[in-house]
Protein backbone atom coordinates (compact mmCIF):
# COMPACT_ATOMS: atom_id res chain seq x y z
CA UNK A 1 0.00 0.00 0.00
CA UNK A 2 1.34 3.44 -0.94
CA UNK A 3 1.23 5.73 2.08
CA UNK A 4 -0.03 9.30 1.76
CA UNK A 5 2.47 12.13 2.08
CA UNK A 6 0.90 14.61 4.48
CA UNK A 7 2.08 18.02 5.64
CA UNK A 8 0.30 19.32 8.72
CA UNK A 9 0.49 23.04 9.45
CA UNK A 10 -0.67 23.86 12.94
CA UNK A 11 -0.47 24.24 16.66
CA UNK A 12 1.71 22.62 19.32
CA UNK A 13 0.33 22.84 22.87
CA UNK A 14 1.15 21.20 26.14
CA UNK A 15 -2.16 20.17 27.71
CA UNK A 16 -2.80 20.33 31.44
CA UNK A 17 -5.80 18.07 32.14
CA UNK A 18 -7.88 18.83 35.22
CA UNK A 19 -10.34 16.08 36.15
CA UNK A 20 -13.49 17.10 38.04
CA UNK A 21 -16.79 15.44 38.95
CA UNK A 22 -18.69 18.32 37.34
CA UNK A 23 -17.87 21.74 35.88
CA UNK A 24 -17.90 24.41 38.62
CA UNK A 25 -20.73 26.94 38.73
CA UNK A 26 -19.81 30.65 39.03
CA UNK A 27 -18.25 31.21 42.47
CA UNK A 28 -17.95 27.49 43.21
CA UNK A 29 -14.62 25.98 44.37
CA UNK A 30 -14.00 22.33 43.49
CA UNK A 31 -11.34 19.78 44.37
CA UNK A 32 -9.58 18.15 41.43
CA UNK A 33 -9.86 14.37 41.13
CA UNK A 34 -6.60 14.29 39.18
CA UNK A 35 -4.19 16.51 37.23
CA UNK A 36 -1.91 15.41 34.41
CA UNK A 37 0.13 16.80 31.52
CA UNK A 38 0.11 15.52 27.93
CA UNK A 39 1.03 16.68 24.44
CA UNK A 40 -1.73 18.44 22.51
CA UNK A 41 -2.61 21.17 20.03
CA UNK A 42 -4.95 20.40 17.15
CA UNK A 43 -2.13 20.42 14.61
CA UNK A 44 0.16 18.14 16.61
CA UNK A 45 -2.71 15.76 17.44
CA UNK A 46 -3.69 15.48 13.76
CA UNK A 47 -0.08 14.92 12.65
CA UNK A 48 0.47 12.21 15.26
CA UNK A 49 -2.81 10.52 14.29
CA UNK A 50 -1.73 10.53 10.62
CA UNK A 51 1.76 9.24 11.40
CA UNK A 52 0.47 6.48 13.68
CA UNK A 53 -1.75 5.44 10.77
CA UNK A 54 1.40 5.06 8.65
CA UNK A 55 1.16 8.26 6.58
CA UNK A 56 4.49 9.92 5.76
CA UNK A 57 3.89 13.00 7.90
CA UNK A 58 5.75 16.32 8.23
CA UNK A 59 4.92 19.23 10.52
CA UNK A 60 5.15 23.01 10.11
CA UNK A 61 4.82 24.79 13.45
CA UNK A 62 6.48 26.88 16.15
CA UNK A 63 7.54 26.22 19.73
CA UNK A 64 9.15 28.35 22.44
CA UNK A 65 12.69 27.98 23.72
CA UNK A 66 11.47 26.10 26.77
CA UNK A 67 11.02 22.62 28.21
CA UNK A 68 7.47 22.44 26.87
CA UNK A 69 8.84 22.99 23.36
CA UNK A 70 11.35 20.16 23.71
CA UNK A 71 8.60 17.95 25.15
CA UNK A 72 6.39 18.64 22.11
CA UNK A 73 9.23 17.94 19.65
CA UNK A 74 9.76 14.59 21.35
CA UNK A 75 6.05 13.73 21.08
CA UNK A 76 6.18 14.32 17.31
CA UNK A 77 9.47 12.51 16.72
CA UNK A 78 8.43 9.50 18.85
CA UNK A 79 5.33 9.10 16.66
CA UNK A 80 7.35 9.31 13.43
CA UNK A 81 6.49 12.90 12.44
CA UNK A 82 9.25 14.85 10.65
CA UNK A 83 10.05 18.05 12.58
CA UNK A 84 12.47 19.65 10.08
CA UNK A 85 10.14 22.65 9.77
CA UNK A 86 9.27 23.20 13.42
CA UNK A 87 11.00 26.49 14.33
CA UNK A 88 11.55 28.31 17.62
CA UNK A 89 10.06 31.65 18.69
CA UNK A 90 12.60 33.84 20.45
CA UNK A 91 10.56 35.55 23.17
CA UNK A 92 7.33 33.55 23.43
CA UNK A 93 6.60 30.31 25.27
CA UNK A 94 5.24 27.12 23.72
CA UNK A 95 1.45 27.05 23.43
CA UNK A 96 -0.59 25.58 26.27
CA UNK A 97 -4.11 24.30 26.80
CA UNK A 98 -5.95 23.83 30.08
CA UNK A 99 -8.56 21.08 29.75
CA UNK A 100 -11.27 20.73 32.38
CA UNK A 101 -12.63 17.20 32.08
CA UNK A 102 -15.93 16.12 33.60
CA UNK A 103 -16.72 12.57 34.78
CA UNK A 104 -19.08 12.19 31.78
CA UNK A 105 -16.15 12.66 29.36
CA UNK A 106 -17.23 16.19 28.33
CA UNK A 107 -14.56 18.88 28.33
CA UNK A 108 -14.04 22.66 28.46
CA UNK A 109 -10.76 24.04 27.12
CA UNK A 110 -8.80 27.30 27.56
CA UNK A 111 -5.96 27.97 25.08
CA UNK A 112 -2.81 30.06 25.44
CA UNK A 113 -1.56 30.50 21.85
CA UNK A 114 2.05 31.37 22.68
CA UNK A 115 4.51 30.57 19.87
CA UNK A 116 1.69 29.23 17.66
CA UNK A 117 0.62 32.83 17.02
CA UNK A 118 4.06 33.66 15.60
CA UNK A 119 4.04 31.09 12.78
CA UNK A 120 4.51 33.19 9.65
CA UNK A 121 4.77 33.16 5.85
CA UNK A 122 8.58 32.82 5.95
CA UNK A 123 8.13 29.56 7.88
CA UNK A 124 5.89 28.32 5.08
CA UNK A 125 8.35 29.31 2.35
CA UNK A 126 11.12 27.40 4.13
CA UNK A 127 8.97 24.26 3.98
CA UNK A 128 8.25 24.59 0.26
CA UNK A 129 10.24 21.45 -0.64
CA UNK A 130 7.94 19.37 1.62
CA UNK A 131 4.75 21.04 0.34
CA UNK A 132 5.86 20.25 -3.24
CA UNK A 133 6.01 16.54 -2.39
CA UNK A 134 2.74 16.39 -0.44
CA UNK A 135 -0.50 14.62 -1.39
CA UNK A 136 -2.40 16.59 1.29
CA UNK A 137 -1.81 19.76 3.30
CA UNK A 138 -3.84 19.81 6.52
CA UNK A 139 -4.45 22.93 8.65
CA UNK A 140 -6.66 24.21 11.50
CA UNK A 141 -7.26 27.69 12.95
CA UNK A 142 -4.98 27.71 16.02
CA UNK A 143 -2.24 29.45 13.97
CA UNK A 144 -2.57 32.74 12.00
CA UNK A 145 -5.06 32.58 9.10
CA UNK A 146 -2.78 34.58 6.75
CA UNK A 147 -0.05 31.95 7.28
CA UNK A 148 -2.48 29.16 6.38
CA UNK A 149 -3.63 31.11 3.34
CA UNK A 150 -0.02 31.31 2.09
CA UNK A 151 0.43 27.56 2.65
CA UNK A 152 -2.81 26.71 0.80
CA UNK A 153 -1.79 28.93 -2.14
CA UNK A 154 1.54 27.12 -2.43
CA UNK A 155 -0.10 23.70 -1.96
CA UNK A 156 -2.58 24.33 -4.78
CA UNK A 157 0.27 25.44 -7.09
CA UNK A 158 2.13 22.24 -6.19
CA UNK A 159 -0.92 20.07 -6.93
CA UNK A 160 -1.56 19.01 -3.32
CA UNK A 161 -5.10 18.72 -1.95
CA UNK A 162 -5.97 20.96 1.01
CA UNK A 163 -7.89 19.89 4.12
CA UNK A 164 -9.13 22.60 6.49
CA UNK A 165 -10.35 21.81 9.98
CA UNK A 166 -12.04 25.17 10.79
CA UNK A 167 -11.46 24.93 14.53
CA UNK A 168 -11.71 26.86 16.70
CA UNK A 169 -14.36 28.42 14.45
CA UNK A 170 -13.97 31.99 13.22
CA UNK A 171 -16.96 34.03 12.10
CA UNK A 172 -16.40 35.62 8.67
CA UNK A 173 -13.43 33.34 7.97
CA UNK A 174 -11.40 34.45 4.93
CA UNK A 175 -13.39 33.54 1.79
CA UNK A 176 -10.04 33.44 -0.01
CA UNK A 177 -8.93 30.60 2.29
CA UNK A 178 -12.21 28.72 1.87
CA UNK A 179 -11.91 28.96 -1.94
CA UNK A 180 -8.51 27.24 -1.72
CA UNK A 181 -9.95 24.39 0.40
CA UNK A 182 -10.69 20.97 -1.15
CA UNK A 183 -12.02 19.21 1.95
CA UNK A 184 -13.49 20.97 5.01
CA UNK A 185 -14.22 19.21 8.31
CA UNK A 186 -16.25 21.35 10.75
CA UNK A 187 -18.34 19.98 13.60
CA UNK A 188 -22.00 21.10 13.86
CA UNK A 189 -21.19 24.30 15.80
CA UNK A 190 -18.36 25.26 13.45
CA UNK A 191 -20.54 24.56 10.39
CA UNK A 192 -23.17 26.96 11.77
CA UNK A 193 -20.58 29.68 12.50
CA UNK A 194 -19.15 29.34 8.97
CA UNK A 195 -22.46 29.30 7.09
CA UNK A 196 -24.98 30.99 9.41
CA UNK A 197 -27.21 27.89 9.10
CA UNK A 198 -28.02 26.08 12.40
CA UNK A 199 -27.10 22.44 11.77
CA UNK A 200 -29.88 20.45 13.40
CA UNK A 201 -31.01 17.80 10.87
CA UNK A 202 -30.19 16.32 7.46
CA UNK A 203 -31.87 19.17 5.59
CA UNK A 204 -29.89 21.89 7.39
CA UNK A 205 -26.66 19.90 6.98
CA UNK A 206 -27.29 19.69 3.23
CA UNK A 207 -27.97 23.44 3.04
CA UNK A 208 -24.82 24.27 5.03
CA UNK A 209 -22.81 21.93 2.80
CA UNK A 210 -24.19 23.55 -0.35
CA UNK A 211 -23.13 26.97 0.91
CA UNK A 212 -19.59 25.63 1.29
CA UNK A 213 -19.70 23.88 -2.11
CA UNK A 214 -20.65 27.21 -3.67
CA UNK A 215 -17.19 28.49 -2.64
CA UNK A 216 -15.56 25.65 -4.56
CA UNK A 217 -15.04 23.19 -1.67
CA UNK A 218 -15.27 19.67 -3.17
CA UNK A 219 -16.00 17.65 -0.05
CA UNK A 220 -17.83 18.78 3.10
CA UNK A 221 -17.49 16.57 6.16
CA UNK A 222 -19.45 17.55 9.30
CA UNK A 223 -18.51 15.59 12.41
CA UNK A 224 -21.51 14.82 14.62
CA UNK A 225 -19.89 13.35 17.74
CA UNK A 226 -21.51 10.11 18.84
CA UNK A 227 -23.88 10.16 15.82
CA UNK A 228 -21.00 9.81 13.36
CA UNK A 229 -20.02 11.87 10.32
CA UNK A 230 -22.08 13.56 7.61
CA UNK A 231 -20.45 13.86 4.19
CA UNK A 232 -21.55 15.76 1.11
CA UNK A 233 -19.94 15.72 -2.34
CA UNK A 234 -21.10 16.72 -5.79
CA UNK A 235 -22.55 13.23 -6.37
CA UNK A 236 -23.33 11.76 -2.97
CA UNK A 237 -24.16 12.49 0.67
CA UNK A 238 -25.01 10.57 3.81
CA UNK A 239 -24.09 9.77 7.41
CA UNK A 240 -21.42 7.24 8.32
CA UNK A 241 -22.42 6.10 11.84
CA UNK A 242 -20.01 6.28 14.78
CA UNK A 243 -18.88 3.17 16.65
CA UNK A 244 -20.71 2.84 19.98
CA UNK A 245 -18.22 2.98 22.85
CA UNK A 246 -17.97 4.20 26.44
CA UNK A 247 -16.21 7.60 26.15
CA UNK A 248 -13.99 8.69 29.04
CA UNK A 249 -12.23 11.67 27.37
CA UNK A 250 -13.35 13.27 24.11
CA UNK A 251 -10.46 15.80 24.00
CA UNK A 252 -8.75 14.62 20.78
CA UNK A 253 -11.66 12.78 19.16
CA UNK A 254 -12.02 15.15 16.19
CA UNK A 255 -8.25 15.46 15.68
CA UNK A 256 -7.81 11.69 15.75
CA UNK A 257 -10.60 11.33 13.18
CA UNK A 258 -9.02 13.87 10.86
CA UNK A 259 -5.45 12.57 11.09
CA UNK A 260 -6.57 8.99 10.53
CA UNK A 261 -8.93 10.03 7.70
CA UNK A 262 -6.17 12.00 5.94
CA UNK A 263 -3.87 8.98 6.09
CA UNK A 264 -6.52 6.77 4.46
CA UNK A 265 -8.25 8.96 1.82
CA UNK A 266 -6.81 8.41 -1.67
CA UNK A 267 -5.54 11.50 -3.51
CA UNK A 268 -8.12 10.56 -6.19
CA UNK A 269 -10.82 10.92 -3.43
CA UNK A 270 -12.42 7.66 -4.60
CA UNK A 271 -12.67 5.93 -1.19
CA UNK A 272 -14.37 8.65 0.86
CA UNK A 273 -16.80 6.50 2.87
CA UNK A 274 -14.12 3.89 3.68
CA UNK A 275 -11.73 6.65 4.82
CA UNK A 276 -14.46 8.19 7.03
CA UNK A 277 -15.23 4.79 8.52
CA UNK A 278 -11.53 4.29 9.29
CA UNK A 279 -11.41 7.75 10.92
CA UNK A 280 -14.50 6.91 12.99
CA UNK A 281 -12.88 3.70 14.23
CA UNK A 282 -9.70 5.59 15.21
CA UNK A 283 -11.75 8.21 17.04
CA UNK A 284 -13.79 5.56 18.89
CA UNK A 285 -10.57 4.05 20.24
CA UNK A 286 -9.13 7.45 21.26
CA UNK A 287 -12.12 8.49 23.40
CA UNK A 288 -11.79 5.36 25.54
CA UNK A 289 -8.45 6.59 26.96
CA UNK A 290 -7.31 9.70 28.85
CA UNK A 291 -5.30 12.53 27.29
CA UNK A 292 -5.04 13.85 23.74
CA UNK A 293 -1.90 12.36 22.21
CA UNK A 294 -1.51 9.34 24.54
CA UNK A 295 -4.95 8.13 23.41
CA UNK A 296 -4.37 8.27 19.62
CA UNK A 297 -4.30 4.70 18.25
CA UNK A 298 -1.85 3.11 15.79
CA UNK A 299 -2.97 1.61 12.46
CA UNK A 300 -2.66 -1.97 13.76
CA UNK A 301 -5.17 -1.23 16.55
CA UNK A 302 -7.61 0.44 14.15
CA UNK A 303 -7.74 -2.34 11.53
CA UNK A 304 -7.95 -5.13 14.09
Amino acid sequence: MMSNKIVVLGSLNVDTILQVDHFPSPGETLSLKNKQTAGGGKGANQAIAAARSKAETSFIGKIGQDENGQFMLKQLVDSGVSTDFVSQALDTGTGQAFVMLEKSGENRILIYGGANAELNEKDIEKAMSKINEADFLVAQLETPVETTLKAFELAKKAGALTILNPAPAIKNLSVELLKLTDIITPNETEAEILTGIPVIDNDSMARAAQKLHDLGIKIVIITLGERGVYFDTENDSGIVPAYKVNAVDTTAAGDTFLGAFSSEIHPALDNLVDAIRYGNKASSLAVQKMGAQPSIPARDEIIR
